[in-house]
Order: structure tokens, then C-alpha cells, then sequence
């Protein structure tokens, strides 16, 4: 099979020839239909992520059909279309695991990051940690799913009564998030680049009430904000455009410093919170819901071996939507 793998931070993947992994007990061999390509995927290749494990095959937004199954596996069966997500593996006994909150679990393996990811022909993957997905959604389209839709999901959940959302940073994980909240009644109000004026006739496309630069006030108080772009000066700019008692929610893995702002920012109680990977609990709610509110995905298609043009592709913030690789 193939595979485009990261050797070095801030080099170029390389295509490799390898041989077709076997699953062990209780993991899945699935070939790849489409593997989206996500910001932390660009973390990861600027080795601005400590905990991954080099060389590495990235990508953790993968769909694909099971092949061969391991020992053990009795929920899944060959010629099933399945889901991997980013947490790809957890201990199942510490405090966090036992009290629904495997997110935060000290041994916990990623996929893309210490595991092997799908940027490939075929990857493997626990099985316990892949979703059935429904055969309604197209490979590319279901692809962004597995991360930029699950996050952006927990993130909306750590606002639901905001009825003024603010959503900072317009790429995949936003452009899905805002129709889940525009379906349940919010307003969202949406922030992009200076200058991005495309970004910004995106999202009034989808349904914003109010589109904008990041440096610009919104013409109404937030209720909430919740910030996709890996910037840390946008912390103090949506806690100013927040109103008293609102939450500002940090939805990226990694963000660049926050620079120090005044306590009257932050007082009133305001409060500013991280989300942290995702649960297999939030899969089951996000795909239940959005049954009642469908998303749909705007894609842009590379083949596998275009995977390091791809990547740029998303550091230049030139394409709306999700980017997704083809095997």
C-alpha cells in the first residue's frame, strides 16, 4: 500500500511503499475512501505537537470500509463503512475514562499523532473507537465529519443557551458548526482574516446574521464565542465583545500564546474555557443530531500523493470549507 508520512517536522511527507498492516485483537484493517485534512494535521507537521510520535502517517478524519477484522471484534464486519476519529485509543480504567471524560485520559493514543493515520491506502484502528456512518453521506463529505464536526460539536455544547454565538476562524470545523447552531435557532455572528471578504459572503451563505474581520466589534454582544482559529490574541478580542456572564471556548489543540489583557475583560463573570479532544459519546449525540439538523460539507478534493500541497493549501486560508484527500 501506499503511504504519505512525516519523517521530520517541517519537511515534506514522503510516499513510501508498505506492506498492508494486519489487525491485531480487537482492532479494524480499513481501506481508506477519504481522509480529511485537518489544522492539526499542519501542528503536527510544524512539530508544534510534543506528544507525536515520528515517523508518522497523519490524518485522523478517515472513512473507509473495514477489510479484515481482528480477534475479538464482534461489533463490526467486513464491507462496513466506518468513521476514525482523532482518539484512537484509551486506557478504559483511570478517573477521567471511568467518569465519561476518556477525553482527558493521561495514556490516551490519537490517531495521526501516535497512531497511524489515513493519509494511506488502508490504516488500522480500534475498533471500539470507530463509528458506523450511514450510507446517506458521500466518503469526502462524511470525511471533515470525524473531526472538524465532532469538536465544533463538544464546542456548541459548552454554549448551548447562547442565543448571540460567535464563532472566530471560518474553515471546517466553523463551517459546519454554524449550521448546526443556525438549526437550533442561534444567531451566529462570524469572524474571518481581515480582508477575507469571501470568507465572509461564506458565512452569511450559511445562514450568519453578521459576518466580519476578527479586529471588528460585532454589532451585538456575544453570549458566547467560540474560537477555531490557533490564535491566542483572539482571546481577548472575543472576551471584549462578550457580555457579562458569557463564555469564550477554545476549540484548537494548540493556539499561539495569549497575551496578558485587563481583569475588566474577564470580570462579570466571563469565563474562558479549552475543549480537549472528543468522547465516543459525542459521536453518538453529534450524528444523532444531525439527523434532525443536516450539515453538509464543502469539499476540495487532492489525490493521496498530493497530500503536502493539500497542507498548504490549508495553511494559506484561501479554500472555504474542508479540504479532503483521495486514495
Amino acid at each position: 500500500m501506499r503511504a504519505m508520512v512525516l519523517h521530520t517536522p517541517g519537511q515534506p511527507l514522503q510516499l513510501e511503499e508498505r506492506p498492508l498492516p494486519t489487525p491485531s485483537a480487537g482492532q479494524l484493517q480499513i481501506k481508506v475512501l477519504a481522509c480529511g485534512v485537518c489544522r492539526t494535521d499542519l501542528h503536527l507537521f510544524d512539530g508544534e505537537l510534543p506528544q507525536a510520535r515520528l515517523p508518522r502517517v497523519p490524518g485522523h478524519e478517515i472513512v473507509g470500509e473495514v477489510t479484515a477484522v481482528g480477534a475479538d471484534v464482534t461489533t463490526h464486519r467486513i464491507g462496513q463503512r466506518v468513521g476514525v476519529p482523532w482518539l484512537g485509543w484509551t486506557c478504559g480504567a483511570c478517573d477521567f475514562c471511568r467518569s465519561g471524560r476518556e477525553n482527558l485520559c493521561d495514556q490516551a493514543l490519537f490517531t495521526g499523532c501516535q497512531l497511524d493515520g489515513g493519509y494511506a491506502d488502508y490504516t488500522l484502528a480500534d475498533a471500539r473507537f470507530c463509528f458506523p456512518l450511514p450510507d446517506t453521506l458521500a466518503a469526502a463529505e462524511a470525511a471533515p465529519l470525524l473531526c472538524a464536526g465532532l469538536i465544533g460539536f463538544r464546542a456548541l455544547q459548552m454554549a448551548p443557551e447562547a442565543l448571540h454565538l460567535g464563532l472566530y476562524g471560518f474553515g471546517a470545523a466553523a463551517h459546519l458548526a454554524i449550521q448546526v447552531a443556525v438549526g437550533r435557532g442561534q444567531k451566529v455572528y462570524a469572524f474571518t482574516r481581515p480582508g477575507d471578504d469571501k470568507g465572509q459572503a461564506y458565512a452569511r451563505s450559511l445562514g450568519a446574521t453578521w459576518a466580519g474581520a476578527s479586529d471588528q466589534v460585532p454589532p451585538h454582544l456575544l453570549d458566547a464565542s467560540v474560537i477555531f482559529a490557533p490564535v491566542g490574541a483572539l482571546v481577548p478580542a472575543a472576551l471584549q465583545a462578550t457580555a457579562k456572564g458569557g463564555c469564550v471556548v477554545c476549540a484548537g489543540i494548540h493556539m499561539s500564546d495569549i497575551p496578558s489583557f485587563p481583569y475588566c475583560l474577564l470580570w462579570q463573570e466571563r469565563s474562558v474555557r479549552s475543549v480537549a479532544n472528543l468522547t465516543r459519546a459525542d459521536g453518538v449525540a453529534f450524528f444523532e443530531q444531525i439527523q434532525r439538523t443536516p450539515v453538509h460539507s464543502k469539499v476540495t478534493c487532492y489525490p493521496l500523493t498530493q497530500a503536502n500541497q493539500a497542507l498548504e493549501q490549508l495553511r494559506s486560508g484561501q479554500v472555504n470549507g474542508a479540504i479532503v484527500l483521495i486514495p
